[in-house]
């Protein structure tokens, strides 16, 4: 274990602060007329965070399938898919009760998530965001946060609690409502998982039910983008 590893559990959330301030400053334009592009920046952030855990992993003697546990044969089928259902059914249902509890609305999703963006840019993301999603986020939380804190209490609260706030400036805008809302729809879904790799240490399930929730997303900014009029009528209703 090194106990160096869980001081990079901020790195994301800093990353996602900085690239938005600095993208908002360098084109122009205030934060939210760039917020649609969070799920491209979330990507390019993911390449990073891949690279990082790479380096790292190797600084310690490991390779990054031995920074997150994996090993091949483990994961039973059923694993995966409780675990995806969980992913799917707690992450929905967090985001429309955090809705309700900060916008006072229900069912309620933050329209930007879904803006259109550029149709090539979608295209190209549609396979990429829930792919590298899954090794950046599940290789830091897990594998440099669980996998690496010895306190079982805090080997599962520190890492969800950086897992879901890195969510907060997903995309970055300066509203505290929109900041507790993200963290809110994300807290309950990062214990679990934590706690499931922490308990099973096997992140397969986690990944792949991590991945099917965020190609949904890919699949929602895609529709959007190749027909933006849609996404006008939807946020009129």
């Amino acid at each position: 274990m090194s106990k160096k590893m869980p001081f990079l559990l901020p790195i994301r959330s800093v990353i996602f602060v900085l690239v938005f301030f600095l993208g908002s400053v360098i084109v122009g334009k205030e934060l939210a007329q760039i917020s649609n592009w969070w799920s491209v920046t979330a990507t390019l952030v993911n390449f990073v965070t891949i690279a990082l855990l790479i380096i790292v992993a190797k600084k310690n003697g490991m390779t990054y399938w031995q920074l997150i546990n994996f090993q091949k044969g483990k994961t039973k089928l059923r694993e995966i898919v409780l675990i995806t259902l969980v992913v799917l059914l707690v992450g929905m249902g967090c985001m429309y009760l955090a809705g309700a509890l900060c916008y006072g609305k229900f069912p309620y999703l933050a329209p930007m998530m879904i803006a259109p963006i550029p149709k090539v840019l979608a295209i190209v993301n549609f396979p990429l965001l829930p792919v590298t999603t899954a090794f950046a986020e599940e290789g830091l939380y897990l594998g440099c946060g669980v996998g690496q804190i010895r306190n079982k209490t805090a080997a599962i609260l520190i890492p969800a609690f950086f897992f879901a706030v890195q969510h907060s400036f997903i995309p970055l805008l300066w509203d505290p409502r929109h900041i507790i809302y993200r963290f809110l729809s994300f807290l309950p879904l990062t214990i679990i998982l934590c706690w499931y790799y922490h308990k099973k240490r096997d992140p397969l399930p986690i990944m792949v039910g991590h991945a099917i929730i965020d190609l949904a997303t890919a699949v929602e900014i895609l529709v959007m983008s190749v027909d933006p009029g849609y996404y006008e009528k939807m946020t009129q209703m």
